[in-house]
Order: structure tokens, then sequence, then C-alpha cells
């Protein structure tokens, strides 16, 4: 047996005697959420993305058992300027604060921050630009989305019912 094999096989049990379980797996936290979590409305063109993705990874909100407050904050920040002072590149830095509650009690099961950041050019002609900055927004939407749920999914097994 390689060394390589024996430190993966050590791996597993030290995971499995920890009391390790998949998220996914018969009684994880993905399926106790999966359908059960409702976003906030959307009200802007990136929130639109935030909660479509939210959507996706969480399946779409039959229960509605949990609701996900949001907030997303994106500021577009000059990165690459010429010496005529003409910007060639930006980059959308941004927030989501996020709250997960019981619908029925109102009780805070989780609330956290996430951040990530992404970047468009603008070397190309005027559509192709608007272009890219409408996917850099729907990029971060979905990073900061992903980074969500993955929050969601971390939370300690007993505090999801």
């Amino acid at each position: 047996m390689s060394w390589s094999r024996r430190s993966a096989i050590l791996a597993v049990l030290a995971l499995a005697g920890c009391g390790f379980s998949p998220v996914y797996g018969p009684g994880g936290t993905g399926t106790r959420l999966f359908g059960q979590v409702r976003a906030a409305d959307p009200r802007t063109p990136d929130d639109f993305s935030f909660a479509g993705r939210i959507a996706e990874r969480l399946g779409p909100d039959a229960g509605g058992r949990f609701l996900l407050d949001y907030r997303l904050r994106i500021a577009v920040v000059p990165q690459a300027i010429t010496p005529d002072e003409v910007t060639t590149r930006y980059a959308l830095n941004g927030t989501a604060d996020f709250t997960l509650t019981e619908a029925t009690t109102g009780r805070e099961v989780t609330r956290g921050q996430v951040s990530s950041f992404t970047s468009y050019s603008t070397t190309g002609t005027t559509i192709a630009t608007m272009a890219a900055e409408q996917d850099a927004h729907e990029r971060l939407a979905r990073m900061l989305a992903d980074q969500v749920v993955t929050r969601l999914l971390a939370v300690a097994p007993d505090a999801v019912p």
C-alpha cells in the first residue's frame, strides 16, 4: 500500500471518529435545508442573480420553513488607469450580509457576512463594456450566494432540526 493511500485512509478514519458526516448524506444539513429556504424578494438585478443562485443550490422553496434575508453591497473601483486618465479595468467588490430565521417562530438560526470580488475590462466597444459589466455583476452575486450557501450548510446539524 502506498504512503498517500495510507494517509488518505487514516484521514477518512480520523474524520469518521470526530463525528464527521456528509452535508448531503442522510440527515445532513444539506438534505434538511433543500427546498426549505425562501430568499427575500429581489429588488435589484444583483438581488435577482443572488436569489436565483440560492434557489439553484438549495432548491425551490416548496416549504419555505426558513427565511433568508440578505443585503448586497457592491462597490465599483477603478483598477487600471492609463496615463491619459482613461480607466480600462474596474473591480467590483461585494459583500452580502445574511440572516436565516425560522419562518414560524422568527428564531434566528444563523447570520453572517461574506465577501468577494471580480473585475471587468472596458477596452472594447461600448456594447462589449456594458455586457462585461453586467456579466461581472452577475458573477459577483452568484459567488456571494455560493458563499452564503456554504455557510448555511456548515451550520451545526443540531441548529437545523
